[in-house]
């Protein structure tokens, strides 16, 4: 089965700086410290690792040369005005290949540029609220009524956090400690039905909306951009490995062991009725057996495995899924947290931040 692949890495830095091109109030102009954290993804060419399998380590060994240049400096000794996305530009002038960057400074915010070099703000919010599924089959849980701290992430070309926190505000005091089926709109507030309620709602401030993505738990969500839907349901494996085709003389061929998060991505029409795309409950039963196979295993003892690189499991594991779950079409496999590898059929689809 083809499909393009990325692979991805990710480095931190604490630093220092100041913002002086923010209004005269704003508390960004005083001093202050960030521990930042920087992730790249891209596709690389043919042969730029020291052996197959070996990309995430080489990407992330590049990274962290380019982060370690801001460690614990003050950044504005670097750049004149060190904003999110001047210094997410900045990173990406120092490495050596094209590649996806982002940048997160808190939890809560950072920017994003793609590979053409667009700059997307993000912030996420939270909101905890109740709600049930009407329309669910008798006896399944989501029927009942319950509840949920959601998170809800936005992205937004062109425009500064402030602007995504000002166009959220009016919406954060309609969502936050609210019964959700209440709302007009929400009646069958699904995940799916949330996302896009939030778009219509949000774009008008944010002409400039690129997604939203709604995280229902911390595991399992979906992703809106004003014409479809995607979901996604995470798994986290813990598995024992060795990579066959490192050097005798690399660490990676010696027996060792990862916490891994496989995230699996999937497409699907919304079912009008259901206001789902999926249940997140099938795809969880469905992909079952791949996950066993999977968690608690020894991977390089799976013989149809090319090997255990994190690009190998994630083509291996979107076959797998595919047998089962046609509407999969990406999978995120990472043995560290933002350091791993995507494999996708078609066109690319937005990283969701780690």
């Amino acid at each position: 089965m083809d499909g393009r692949v990325w692979h991805a890495a990710s480095a931190g830095f604490e630093a220092a700086r100041r913002l002086v091109q923010v209004p005269p109030s704003h508390r960004a102009r005083n001093l202050h410290g960030h521990g930042f954290q920087a992730r790249v993804r891209g596709e690389l060419p043919a042969g730029w690792a020291e052996f197959p399998g070996g990309e995430v380590q080489r990407l992330q060994a590049e990274l962290r040369e380019v982060t370690g240049m801001l460690d614990y400096r003050l950044l504005n000794e670097v750049l004149t005005e060190p904003s999110d996305e001047r210094l997410a530009r900045w990173i990406a002038a120092q490495l050596p290949l094209p590649l996806e960057v982002a940048l997160q400074s808190r939890p809560d915010r950072g920017v994003d540029l793609d590979a053409e070099g667009r700059a997307h703000a993000w912030r996420r919010h939270a909101f905890h609220s109740a709600h049930r599924l009407p329309n669910v089959p008798e006896g399944h849980k989501c029927g009942r009524m319950h509840g949920h701290g959601f998170e809800v992430l936005i992205h937004a070309q062109g425009v500064d956090h402030d602007a995504i926190d000002d166009g959220w505000a009016p919406l954060q005091a309609q969502l936050h400690h609210v019964c959700l089926n209440d709302l007009p709109g929400l009646e069958n507030p699904t995940s799916e039905m949330l996302s896009s309620w939030i778009w219509e709602r949000l774009q008008p401030a944010l002409p400039t909306l690129a997604h939203v993505t709604v995280f229902e738990t911390a595991s399992c969500g979906a992703c809106y951009d004003g014409r479809r839907w995607r979901t996604w349901k995470e798994f986290s494996l813990d598995s024992a490995l060795c990579l066959r085709r490192a050097p005798e003389s690399s660490p990676l061929r010696r027996l060792h062991g990862h916490t891994y998060t496989l995230r699996l991505h999937l497409e699907a029409p919304l079912d009008a009725l259901m206001g789902w795309t999926l249940d997140f409950g099938d795809v969880k039963r469905l992909f079952d057996p791949v996950f066993r196979a999977l968690d608690h295993q020894p991977l390089h003892e799976i013989e149809s495995l090319t090997d255990c690189d994190p690009a190998s499991l994630a083509h291996w594991a979107l076959g797998q899924a595919r047998e089962r779950l046609p509407q999969v079409d990406r999978v995120d496999l990472f043995e560290t947290p933002a350091c791993g590898a995507t494999v996708q059929l078609g066109a690319a689809t937005p990283a969701l931040p780690v």
